[in-house]
């Protein structure tokens, strides 16, 4: 089975070389490059990384979105989404790709071992919690079986922050594992969130659309 793993990047040329070593052992990474304004794109290059270049800043949902259609096309099997920030333990992929390639689930959910950073990421976790038994919507890692993503139609729609593929498997009842994830201090930067207002304002709209699509079954 073929195993890509999306790496969506913005101005994270301090970390995407050693992030890329370290995951390649894993399966195939591919760096969307979100538009950079430092030397995230020339350090991919130079180490001879896919890399899926926008030519516009569109944000988190759709450097994903822009992977999973790379990942299509190299006819992948199981697609992980793995933060460029550092943050993120490699080695932590031996548990989230075993259950995936044997078939025991179809989707792998992280969840980080620093907890929530913001009150939104709480409440919107507290929900999925309580509606599907998941603790952290909100973590980067996932793992999905690629027939998650081509009956859903896509990645997301809504710039949901990394959610809707999960919560529509989710409901459509597809078995997945939760996986804790241990988690280093970033290096610099804001986080894919952005700032702490505007983070809060980005996932309680997220949330919001959430349940939206959770009451009413359409993500449109």
């Amino acid at each position: 089975m073929k195993v890509v793993i999306v790496i969506p990047a913005f101005n994270e040329a301090e970390t995407i070389v050693q992030v890329v070593n370290e995951v390649k052992q894993y399966g195939q990474p591919i760096v969307i490059d979100d538009c950079s304004t430092d030397e995230t794109y020339i350090k991919c290059i130079s180490e001879g990384v896919d890399v899926v270049q926008h030519t516009a800043n569109l944000g988190y949902d759709a450097a994903l979105q822009s992977g999973f259609e790379h990942a299509i096309k190299l006819d992948a099997n199981i697609v992980i989404t793995f933060d460029a920030d550092g943050q993120h333990t490699a080695s932590v992929l031996r548990e989230v790709l075993e259950p995936l390639l044997s078939g025991k689930v179809d989707m792998i959910l992280g969840i980080r071992s620093t907890g929530f950073a913001r009150i939104s990421e709480s409440i919107f976790s507290f929900y999925t919690k309580l509606r599907f038994g998941v603790d952290d919507i909100l973590c980067g890692l996932k793992g999905y079986n690629i027939k998650l993503y081509t009956t859903h139609g896509c990645f997301d729609s809504v710039r949901s922050i990394g959610t809707e593929l999960a919560l529509s498997s989710l409901k459509r009842g597809v078995c997945f594992q939760q996986v804790y994830i241990p988690t280093r201090q970033r290096i610099k930067g804001i986080t894919r969130f952005g700032s702490l207002f505007g983070g809060n304002i980005s996932i309680f709209r997220a949330f919001l659309i959430a349940i939206w699509a959770d009451f009413y079954n359409n993500w449109d």
